[in-house]
């Protein structure tokens, strides 16, 4: 089992300070887990996040509301997607009424990619805690943000 203290080789001077820096760390390991995951598959974390974003949408949807959904906030989500459009994994297309608004929508290629991307329920990071530990760790950081 991990310890912080250890990990970090470092003391905190309270449980909150030491709680604050373990919620940053620990983020920032499971973006690197993630990272390893989505690369094989030729796509970031956030490039996942757009189109699982997309795929439950189950319509075209505009670029603002795709931001809006991010799981974390990212400033290039317009090369994000141009990126995914390049692979031919989302559709775009401009609103006929509002030349300024743009739609984006998962293509087919994109709904494959993420059949081939193995999401179990219990993901193997969190095999070893239970349910209703599962189930605390979201009600403190819900109580958290």
């Amino acid at each position: 089992m991990g310890d912080i203290s250890k990990d970090i080789q470092s003391s905190f001077p309270t449980e909150w300070v030491k709680a604050s820096i373990n919620i940053s760390y620990t983020a920032n390991w499971l973006h690197n887990l993630a990272d390893k995951k989505f690369k094989q598959y030729g796509i970031s974390p956030e490039q996942y996040n757009i189109l699982r974003i997309l795929r439950g949408a189950k319509k075209a949807i505009t670029v603002s509301d795709v931001k809006s959904r991010m799981v974390k906030n990212s400033p290039n989500t317009t090369r994000l997607m141009d990126k995914l459009c390049d692979k031919e994994l989302i559709k775009r297309t401009r609103c006929d009424s509002d030349r300024r608004v743009v739609y984006v929508a998962i293509s087919e290629n994109g709904l494959d990619l993420l059949e081939q991307i193995p999401m179990n329920d219990k993901q193997e990071v969190l095999s070893n805690i239970t349910l209703k530990e599962a189930k605390e760790l979201n009600r403190i950081l819900d109580k958290i943000r």
